[in-house]
């Protein structure tokens, strides 16, 4: 079986819902305010929903009033890889998952500024959730 970096359009379609394959693989975004993940407040993990990798602290989320799930910081940086994006007539930075390529969201400059000052905005459909205690 092919690593998650490597897998074909095909075999990402086997494993992903169609959703999760709109946002994760063809760079899709969920409807404000619909997501699982936007107003959830257990103590966790989030986790990309492609492959796994842990991407998101519980506690780094905080209410942004955007209708997506939102972090002022990843758990580690080496994990999600920043691109440029300028489509939809805007300049933004794409959030993505290093290990997979799943398109995750969008970083912006409008975060907490008594923290990092970003907020990871962050499709529901392109994470999972550990509980944690």
């Amino acid at each position: 079986m092919n690593s998650a970096n490597d897998k074909t359009d095909e075999e990402w379609k086997k494993v992903l819902s169609k959703v999760e394959y709109t946002v994760l693989r063809e760079k899709g975004t969920e409807r404000p305010f619909t997501g699982e993940y936007w107003d959830h407040k257990e103590k966790g993990v989030y986790k990309c929903a492609g492959c796994g990798t842990e991407l998101f602290s519980s506690e780094t989320k905080f209410e942004s009033g955007c209708g997506w799930p939102s972090y002022y910081d990843a758990i580690d940086k080496s994990k999600i890889e920043e691109k440029i994006d300028i489509t939809h007539g805007m300049r933004r930075v794409e959030v993505l998952c290093k290990n997979c390529g799943g398109h995750l969201g969008h970083i912006f400059n409008d975060g907490p500024r008594d923290k990092t000052g970003l907020r990871y905005c962050i499709n529901s459909v392109s994470l999972d959730f550990e509980k944690k205690e």
